[in-house]
């Protein structure tokens, strides 16, 4: 069509067909990521925005060629460390109801979706397959799940040891019941007299060297593993503390560079007791790379972190998008309006690279493309993550793409969401009555 620009895909060689996203059928299609994977320890799969079916599709059949095809042994996802504890127990054979685990054990309204309860259900049934968080917590506009596992630990481990009560009284004090808040956290954290934000800043320090110093005496009384969970705990609320400063200072970059180091400590602690495992999480956290957004300075993220811990032991598998609805950025999203539609991509940008190269699903494999579409991948500079934009090295970044043509919601899931704080069963009820 006149006026249109015309974007020239890659050659045929390099498409891998896909022939479904249905986490039971066939794994044939996926025999082509073997070469991706070969001996990695953690292999990143990635999603170009939250809540989408398709996306969240693939990550439950990319875990289970994983798990069938290599034998990795855990999964982590981006929700929530402390609260994923309750997740795994009940992947382990637990007996509390999966309503409550995927409404409370999975933060940042990641597990209200029946595609999710899809996958934690599999990992019951699959056995022997871990489960673990790897972010903040507490939807990260809450201290408390983190803080409270730290202090519980404190309370078995070192009983004469007595916690000033205003510490978490002064977390409690802006702490939301979910993501939905978010605003509402940030301006509570605000709104506190900056003495006592000084403080909680200082009794974290205070409770991180007490803890860090007494190792030794600590898991002489308890063990090794429920202290450094205990650790890793009190780091994220550490860092979530750094990333409320931040963010009140208006220095977004540094709470970035803050989370996505966090989060790879709590992948490489993960790891510590497992063979391999699969990570899924957003496409900006898991590149390895660092990633720019329009004004904005370069953020290091999590797959850059672990490619520097891990060299070739990590693997990240990225995703691009054709059409369909995307999560709403912005004011739009906490109105109600979930999902928009996406515009056209851009024509110099991955998405719309991939988009002319095949019809339908389909993969890339980076690491064994011509010169020729090596460098037309290089030259596609930007990857689109819903309807915005970042700057993107997409053959530095990751060991293989693939594409999902059309995006659309995922399906809410009425359990879960039943078991979910009040505003959550309002946000979702006012959006199924659109």
């Amino acid at each position: 069509m006149a006026g249109q620009t015309v974007v020239p895909g890659l050659s045929a060689a390099a498409a891998h067909p896909l022939t479904t996203l249905d986490a039971n059928a066939s794994l044939t299609d996926l025999a082509w990521l073997d070469e991706v994977v070969g001996q990695a320890r953690i292999v990143a799969i990635g999603e170009s925005a939250h809540y989408n079916r398709e996306a969240l599709l693939l990550r439950h059949r990319l875990v289970r060629y994983l798990v069938e095809r290599h034998g990795f042994d855990g999964l982590a996802i981006e929700s929530g460390f402390a609260e994923g504890r309750s997740v795994d127990d009940w992947v382990r054979g637990g007996a509390a109801r999966l309503d409550d685990i995927l409404a409370q054990g999975i933060s940042s309204l990641m597990g209200l979706w029946t595609e999710t309860r899809g996958l934690i259900e599999w990992l019951r049934e699959r056995s022997g397959v871990g489960f673990g968080g790897i972010d903040l917590g507490g939807s990260n506009v809450s201290l408390l799940p983190a803080l409270d596992v730290a202090l519980g630990y404190l309370a078995v481990a070192d009983p004469d040891y007595q916690v000033d009560s205003a510490l978490r009284e002064t977390a409690a004090a802006f702490a939301a019941p979910s993501a939905l808040s978010q605003l509402a956290a940030m301006t509570g954290y605000a709104e506190l007299p900056t003495e006592r934000r000084d403080a909680l800043t200082a009794g974290l320090g205070e409770l991180t060297v007490r803890l860090t110093s007494m190792r030794l005496d600590y898991v002489a009384r308890t063990s090794v593993a429920a202290f450094d969970r205990a650790r890793r705990a009190l780091a994220q609320a550490l860092t979530m503390d750094a990333v409320f400063r931040d963010t009140a200072r208006g220095n977004i970059a540094g709470a970035l560079f803050a989370r996505d180091a966090a989060m790879a400590d709590t992948v490489e602690l993960i790891l510590k007791d497992r063979r391999r495992i699969a990570v899924a999480a957003h496409n900006g956290h898991i590149l390895r790379a660092r990633l720019s957004f329009p004004g904005m300075p370069p953020s290091t993220m999590l797959g850059l972190h672990l490619a520097d811990r891990f060299g070739a032991d990590y693997v990240p598998i990225g995703t691009t998008i054709g059409s369909g609805r995307t999560l709403t950025a912005g004011e739009g999203f906490y109105r109600g309006e979930i999902f928009t539609d996406m515009d056209p991509a851009r024509p110099d940008c991955l998405d719309a690279l991939m988009t002319a190269t095949h019809d339908g699903l389909f993969g890339v494999n980076l690491r064994g493309l011509s010169a020729a579409d090596l460098a037309a991948v290089r030259a596609a500079g930007e990857q689109r993550f819903g309807n915005v934009y970042a700057e993107v090295d997409a053959a530095a970044a990751y060991d293989a793409v693939i594409h999902l043509p059309t995006l659309t919601a995922a399906t809410p899931d009425a359990g879960a969401i039943a078991a979910a704080p009040p505003e959550v069963r309002e946000f979702f009820a006012a959006w199924s009555g659109r």
